[in-house]
Parts: structure tokens; sequence; C-alpha cells
């Protein structure tokens, strides 16, 4: 086989291929689309428990689970669901006192018992709290707000960051004088709900500030730039 045959034989090939290297986009595009949605939140998350002592280990569970079988009573009487009630902690700790030559000495037992209350109807989260503490609940913290369909209202927040993305791919592309094309990849940065941080005060009629959650979503898409 001659040279000149072999050289023929490569340029047909080439010639074959090169349509196929033609249809590779030459000119990329790579922007960063964001949205928020405001979302009030409808459901609420709280921890409510009993602490007690008492100079005997017994002592001081005794007197525990009395008054947290009353607080959980006021709980459920407020329209909580026995499903929405979950034990979160429940401890039994003896109480040392440092004596005057330097040693401790037990004094006696402090007992605690924490359940999680889920609060469908956030409304009526002040007369839970003052119906906990009136049947002798003495322990109330992790508050938390929740939007009870957060995945819905994320799945919108990202379709208006795609959006917002090709807005922006738009005004580059037209300022280069090109013009965007199809979408070749697109990347979710992070969708996630910003909690505010809620204030509480324990006085008469519990007052709580729900506040307002800001959901947040952002990808980043590369689009193909045509002529």
């Amino acid at each position: 086989m001659t040279m000149r045959y072999l050289i023929a034989i490569a340029l047909i090939v080439y010639a074959a291929a090169a349509p196929a290297f033609a249809a590779v986009p030459e000119k990329r595009i790579t922007v960063t689309g964001e949205a928020t949605m405001a979302a009030m939140p409808d459901e609420a998350m709280i921890r409510v428990g009993v602490m007690s002592q008492g100079k005997t280990a017994r002592e001081a569970t005794d007197s525990n689970a009395k008054a947290m079988t009353a607080v959980i009573n006021a709980i459920k009487s407020a329209g909580v669901a026995d499903n929405d009630i979950q034990t979160a902690r429940l401890a039994l700790q003896p109480q040392f006192e440092q004596g005057k030559n330097g040693g401790n000495h037990l004094t006696g037992f402090r007992a605690s018992n924490d359940v999680n209350v889920r609060l469908h109807e956030i409304e009526k989260l002040p007369g839970l709290l003052d119906q906990a503490v009136s049947a002798g609940a003495n322990e109330i913290s992790g508050i938390q707000f929740v939007v009870s369909d957060a995945s819905k209202r994320l799945d919108e927040t990202r379709a208006a960051a795609v959006t917002d993305a090709r807005r922006k791919a738009d005004i580059f592309a037209k300022a280069a004088g090109l013009t965007v094309g199809r979408a070749i990849s697109i990347t979710e940065d992070g969708a996630s709900p910003v909690h505010p941080v809620p204030m509480m005060r324990a006085t008469v009629a519990t007052p709580v500030a729900p506040g307002e959650q800001t959901l947040r979503a952002a990808v980043t898409i590369t689009y193909e730039l045509v002529q």
C-alpha cells in the first residue's frame, strides 16, 4: 500500500468525522439563579417537662411521675394526639453538696422527664403552654416553628430559581450579540428554610411569635450560546 494511498484514506476519514466535531458547541455560559419565598409556619414543636427533687431516688421519681402524668393529661386536653407526644428525656441524678471539711455528701436526687410535643394548630400554642405550666410543668424549651408543606413550596422556589438563571443568561448573551440555546447541565446549589429565632416570654397567657420563614433555592445552569 503506497504512502499516497494512505494519505487519501486519512483525508476521507477526517472529512467524515468533521461534522461530528463541528456539532460540539464552542460557546457556553454558566449562571446561577436564586429565588426565595416567604412562608408562615403552621405547626409548632416544643419540649415540655418536669424536674422534681427528693431526699431519696424513690421520692424524686414518684413525685416526678405524678406531676408528669398531670402535665401530659393537660397537653392531651389541649387537643394534642397521643402520637404527637414523645418522650425526649428521662433522667435521675444524685445531688451532692460540699461539706465543711471539703468532702461531698449526698443531699438527695433530681428526677427529670421531658416530652416533645407537636402541635398542628399553631394558634393553640399559648393555651397549651399555660395549661402545661398550670399542671406542673417547670421546664419548657426547644420551641420550633414548622412549615408543614415546605417541600411543595421549595419545589416552587426551585422553578423560580431556574427562571432567574435563564433571565441572567439572556442578559449576558444579548450583550454579547448571541442567543441562549439549550441547557447543558443543571446543578442545585442548595434549598433550605431559614429558621428565625422565635421570642417567647413566660407570662400570663404566654405570648409566642412564630415569625416568618424564608425558603431559598439556588441552581447553577450551563447553556449553549448560538449566533
